[in-house]
């Protein structure tokens, strides 16, 4: 199960990079709870959290099906 949780944790933060401008100082880390944390450059966390928190909410939505798969429920929080 640590290869899921590991395929999952590189997922958010591959896409994590491609949304900000400082793909450098994007960090990933997996709590024993089942929550991801995302932590981004004070500057790019509008950018990861989008208007009206569309961007976010994408990010939940493909964190909760990786989820399934994995049998678990994970929980993204954004940190900056």
């Amino acid at each position: 199960m640590t290869e899921t949780t590991g395929d999952v944790r590189a997922l958010m933060e591959q896409i994590a990079k491609w949304i900000v401008d400082a793909p450098d100082q994007v960090f990933v880390d997996h709590l024993d709870d089942d929550v991801i944390e995302l932590e981004v450059a004070e500057a790019d966390v509008g950018k990861v959290i989008g208007r009206q928190g569309r961007n976010v909410r994408a990010l939940r939505t493909l964190l909760s099906a990786a989820g399934v798969r994995a049998r678990k429920r994970y929980t993204l929080e954004v940190i900056d």
